[in-house]
C-alpha cells in the first residue's frame, strides 16, 4: 500500500484554514433526508399513481428503489468512515482507478447534484406562478418575458430569487447555519406528511385504494404499461432521480463534530434511504386514499387540489410547505456540491482558486460558482431545465457506481484499512451494489431502454464534460507552472 490511506493524495498546497467540525449524527440525517425528499412528493405524487396504474404499484416501486440503493449507500458509508474528508468521492475513485476517472466521477456528480439548485429555485417561482397566483392574482400582474414557451413574471421571480438568496447566504456562513436551516425544513416535510395522514384517516379510507390496477390517463401522463408489473417498472426506473441526495452525507464528512461515532455515521446513510422510502410510501397512500384514487389523479397537482376541495386552510398550509419544500434539496445539495468542487480543487483537477477556504471554513469560490448557477434558474423558465433533469439521473448514478466499485477494489488492495463501518454481507454485498448500479446506468445508456437519454441530452452531457475538461486543462497548466 502506497503512503497513508487516511491522508489525501496530492494535497501539499492546501491553505491552512480548515472546515468547521460542527455536524452531528442528527444533522447528517436532516441533510440527507431533506436532499432526497424535497418537494417531489407534493408535485409528483399524482403522476406516480398514474404511471403505476394505482397507488399500490407506485408504493412497491419506491420501496424497491430505496432498498436497491442500500448497498450503494453502504459502500459510501464504508469508505467515508475510513477516510472522512469533504467530497471524498474524488479521493476514493482516484485511489482506485486513477485521476482521470476521479475527475469524470467528480465532475459528473457536480452536475448531477448541482443542477438541483437552479431547478429548485425555479420550482419556487413556478409554484407561485401556477398555484399561489390563483389566490393572489397580482403575482401575475407584471409579465417580463416568455422563454421557450414559459412566461416569466416579476413577483414570482423576485420571491424565487429571495428564497434562493437566503439558502446561498446560509451556506456562505458555514455548515452550522446550513444545518439549522435544514432542521427546520425537515420538520416542514414531516408536517406535510402528517396533514395528509390525518385527512386520509378522517375523510378517506382503504376502499379508495382500489382497484389495485387500472390503466388510466392523467392530466400530464398515462399508465406506463398494460399490466401491473410493467406499470410498476415504469415508476421504478424513475425512483433513482428521487433518491438523488444520498451522497450529501458522505460529501460533508470532514465537517463532523469532534468525537462523532463513525459506526453510527455509517448507519445514517442507510437509515436515510429507508426513512425516505417510508416517507414516499406513506405520502402516496395518504394522498391517494383521501378520495378514490381514480378521481384523485384527474386533478392537476392533485396533492394540493384535493385539500383545496376539503378545507381551504389545509390547502394554504400545504401550499406554504410546497413553497418551502424546494429549499431543502437546494440547501443540502448546494452545500454538498461545493464540497465536491473543493475536493477537486485540492486534487488539482480544477483551478487552484477552488481549493481555498475562507475564514469561516467555507469553500468560497465553489459557493460563488453555485450561487451564480442557482440564481439563474428562475430567469430561464421551466422548459429550459427539463432536459437537464434527465441527464442528472445518469450524472448521479454513474459516479455512485464508480464509488461502489472503488469500495470493492479497496477490500482487495487495502485489507488492513480500519473500517469503523463495513458493508453488510462483505464483498458479496458490495458486488450487489456494483451490479445494481450498472443496471441503472444501462437503463439510461442503452438505446433500447424506454428511459435512455436522447440526442439532445447527450449533447448537454457532452457540453458539460467539455467545460469541465477546459477547467481540468487550466489546472494542469497551473500545476506545471508552480513547479
Amino acid at each position: 500500500m502506497k503512503g497513508n490511506f487516511m491522508e489525501p493524495n496530492d494535497n501539499k498546497e492546501q491553505n491552512t484554514v480548515s472546515v468547521k467540525k460542527t455536524l452531528s449524527i442528527f444533522d447528517y440525517f436532516n441533510i440527507g433526508f431533506g436532499a432526497i425528499v424535497g418537494i417531489g412528493w407534493v408535485l409528483m405524487v399524482g403522476d406516480w399513481v398514474v404511471l403505476g396504474g394505482g397507488p399500490f404499484a407506485a408504493i412497491i416501486a419506491f420501496i424497491i428503489g430505496g432498498l436497491a440503493l442500500l448497498p450503494v449507500g453502504a459502500a459510501f458509508a464504508e469508505l467515508t468512515t475510513a477516510m472522512p474528508i469533504s467530497g471524498g468521492i474524488v479521493e476514493y475513485v482516484e485511489r482506485a482507478f486513477g485521476q482521470k476517472a476521479s475527475f469524470v466521477a467528480g465532475w459528473l456528480l457536480v452536475f448531477g447534484d448541482g443542477i438541483v439548485c437552479p431547478w429548485e429555485a425555479l420550482i419556487v417561482s413556478s409554484i407561485l406562478t401556477e398555484l399561489v397566483a390563483q389566490y393572489f392574482p397580482w403575482l401575475k400582474s407584471i409579465e417580463l418575458y416568455e422563454i421557450f414557451g414559459a412566461k416569466v413574471y416579476f413577483w414570482p421571480l423576485i420571491f424565487g430569487l429571495a428564497m434562493a438568496g437566503y439558502v446561498i447566504l446560509q451556506n456562505f456562513k458555514g455548515s452550522s447555519h446550513m444545518a439549522k436551516l435544514q432542521k427546520f425544513l425537515t420538520r416542514m416535510l414531516f408536517l406535510g406528511m402528517a396533514i395528509a395522514m390525518i385527512v386520509s384517516l378522517v375523510r378517506g379510507g382503504t376502499q379508495n385504494f382500489y382497484p389495485i390496477f387500472e390503466h388510466v390517463v392523467g392530466p400530464s401522463t398515462q399508465t406506463g404499461g398494460n399490466d401491473f408489473w410493467t406499470a410498476m417498472l415504469s415508476v421504478l426506473v424513475l425512483t433513482p432521480f428521487f433518491y438523488t441526495g444520498l451522497d450529501t452525507i458522505p460529501d460533508q464528512a470532514e465537517e463532523a463534530e469532534e468525537g462523532i461515532n463513525w459506526k453510527n455515521f455509517g448507519r445514517v446513510i442507510g437509515a436515510t434511504l429507508i426513512a425516505s422510502a417510508i416517507f414516499y410510501s406513506i405520502c402516496i397512500y395518504s394522498f391517494s386514499t383521501i378520495i378514490k384514487w381514480t378521481e384523485f389523479i384527474k386533478m392537476p397537482i392533485p396533492a394540493l387540489a384535493v385539500l383545496k376541495d376539503i378545507n381551504i386552510y389545509l390547502s394554504f398550509a400545504m401550499l406554504f410547505i410546497a413553497i418551502l419544500g424546494p429549499l431543502g434539496p437546494m440547501n443540502s445539495l448546494f452545500s454538498a456540491t461545493s464540497r465536491i468542487i473543493l475536493a477537486m480543487g485540492r486534487k488539482k483537477q480544477l483551478p487552484y482558486v477552488f481549493s481555498k477556504l475562507d475564514k469561516r471554513g467555507t469553500p468560497r469560490a465553489a459557493n460563488i460558482l453555485l450561487a451564480v448557477l442557482t440564481i439563474s434558474g428562475p430567469f430561464l423558465g421551466y422548459r429550459m431545465l427539463l432536459p437537464l433533469t434527465e441527464v442528472a439521473g445518469l450524472a448521479f448514478i454513474l459516479p455512485c457506481t464508480m464509488v461502489t466499485a472503488a469500495c470493492l477494489k479497496f477490500r482487495y488492495d487495502y485489507p488492513e484499512l480500519k473500517r469503523p463501518y463495513k458493508v453488510p454481507g462483505g464483498k458479496i454485498g458490495i458486488w450487489l451494489g456494483v451490479i445494481i448500479g450498472a443496471i441503472l446506468c444501462a437503463l439510461l445508456i442503452v438505446p433500447m431502454s424506454p428511459v435512455a437519454l436522447d440526442l439532445k441530452e447527450w449533447i448537454i452531457l457532452g457540453g458539460w464534460l467539455i467545460f469541465g475538461s477546459i477547467l481540468y486543462i487550466i489546472s494542469r497548466r497551473e500545476k506545471v507552472e508552480s513547479r
